[in-house]
């Protein structure tokens, strides 16, 4: 009898241990090997793809500050100064010519000038005695008419009156002359003999001693009266 027992025990041993796959009681089934490495796979494809957003939506956010700050930067560019250069409030005069622009666009004639200022212009001797400053126009300007305290643009050349010998230019140096008007940096024939000129005006100064650098002038100088042809290119 335990024989018998003890074959059918171990018969139904067998057939439960090599029969299909148990489930738990009330539980999931049992995964094979298979399945486990299938699962795991899947979960590392998730992981990885997990992954990819997170990096996808970090570059892109990066990208958005980026274009923000370009934008913002642009904006504040525009608004700061829309030309590159302030703007000049209109003062119903010409503006003065930096040294650059006199110097890179020799001469500096103003709009509507006539042409002839674009040449050097030829300085005599005078004749006779200059006795007092005298200002004669050889071409009459349209601008505004000069005034003490403003700063003025010209070309000019000088020479001696007895004997026409030229003795500056600013044509010779390619480059405008600047002034304050009655400031008293030039010479007296200068401050005064140039107030009321029109912008765009060419006119010739005889000047006598005492309004020039006088009979006997000490630096180098020319002594006695002086003969100056002047260009009034702007007033400001």
């Amino acid at each position: 009898m335990p024989d018998s027992v003890t074959s059918r025990d171990t018969t139904a041993t067998q057939r439960t241990t090599t029969g299909p796959p148990r489930r738990n009681a009330g539980g999931p089934p049992l995964r094979t090997k298979a399945e486990k490495k299938a699962e795991a796979r899947a979960a590392k494809a998730r992981a990885r793809a997990r992954e990819k957003r997170r990096q996808a939506l970090s570059i892109g956010g990066t990208a958005v500050v980026v274009l923000a700050l370009i934008v913002g930067l642009f904006v504040w560019i525009g608004h700061s100064s829309p030309n590159g250069v302030p703007a000049a409030a209109d003062t119903g005069t010409t503006a003065a010519p930096t040294e650059a622009a006199s110097t890179a666009a020799f001469p500096p004639v103003p709009a509507g000038a006539d042409p002839a200022l674009s040449k050097k212009p030829v300085a005599t001797a005078g004749t006779g005695t200059v006795t007092k400053l005298k200002t004669t126009t050889l071409i009459q300007g349209t601008g505004p008419a000069v005034r003490a305290g403003q700063t003025i643009n010209v070309n000019y050349v000088g020479v001696t009156y007895a004997d026409g010998k030229e003795f500056d230019s600013s044509w010779s140096r390619s480059q405008a002359f600047s002034f304050q008007v009655g400031a008293g940096n030039v010479i007296k024939g200068w401050d005064q003999g140039l107030i009321g000129v029109k912008v765009g005006s060419r006119v010739r100064l005889d000047i006598p001693a005492d309004l020039a650098y006088g009979d006997k002038p000490s630096g180098g100088q020319p002594a006695g009266a002086l003969r100056f042809v002047v260009d009034v290119l702007s007033a400001t």
